[in-house]
């Protein structure tokens, strides 16, 4: 994940996604990643942006700490903070040491590095032995390239069902995702994340595919539609 990228689009990342405007992170994601880093004393955010996840953790302040490649999303962070610890650095290099850390998330972060498997090695360096890592991904079915909703009105009867790009193919893309606003995005079948983590020590307690949420669902008919659809994908690992 470049942090020249995400420096030059912090703006847009931090006006259409945080401070309460987004329904899928203000009523799912943080009360999620709530509930899931509960009981857990210090915590690793990787790639924490501005650190909207960060501020939500239920622990001490001073026992959080957010990582971040980009400087712009850093600073932006460390202006919001309510008191926990910020860092810039790449999460494939974690400038902490091996077990400093009780549980460590991820959100919907991994789904734009390119050095994939050396970055969740380091997520299972600097956990403690038993320590969680929460995995928030945008779902491989859903950011799968070439997927989208299809409304098909060729027969009498009209359908609606969700197409599936070439789920297998791991890629890279480029997407623009507002005018001027290009952000890469990496594609990978589920098999990888899992395989990855298992090689690291990383293993599978639990999965979560939850359904978007109502607030979410509210804004376009076509997200009603796809109410079915999960969104998102939740991985949540034990490190042996």
């Amino acid at each position: 994940m470049s942090g020249d990228i995400w420096d030059s689009h912090a703006g847009w990342w931090q006006r259409q996604f945080t401070d309460g405007v987004d329904p899928e992170y203000q009523d799912q994601i943080l009360p999620l990643v709530d509930d899931l880093t509960l009981g857990f004393d210090k915590i690793l955010d990787v790639g924490c942006g501005e650190g909207q996840v960060t501020r939500s953790l239920s622990t001490k302040p001073s026992q959080v700490v957010g990582v971040d490649p980009s400087w712009r999303q850093v600073l932006k962070a460390q202006e919001r903070s309510s008191g926990e610890t910020y860092v810039q650095a790449s999460a494939a290099l974690l400038p902490f040491e091996t077990e400093a850390f009780d549980a460590a998330i991820a959100c919907l972060v991994f789904e734009h590095i390119t050095e994939m498997s050396e970055a969740i090695a380091e997520v299972a360096r600097i956990l403690k032995s038993g320590g969680r890592f929460v995995f928030l991904l945008n779902h491989p079915l859903l950011q799968t390239p070439g997927s989208g909703w299809v409304e098909d009105y060729t027969s009498e009867t009209p359908s609606q069902y969700w197409r599936i790009g070439q789920y297998l193919v791991e890629q890279e893309t480029i997407e623009e995702v507002e005018l001027g606003v290009k952000i890469s995005f990496v594609h990978r079948p589920l098999s990888v994340y899992l395989n990855s983590l298992a090689e690291s020590g990383l293993i599978l307690k639990r999965m979560l595919e939850p359904a978007p949420p109502e607030s979410f669902l509210e804004r376009n008919d076509a997200y009603r539609s796809a109410r079915n659809i999960p969104r998102l994908l939740v991985l949540v690992c034990e490190k042996q």
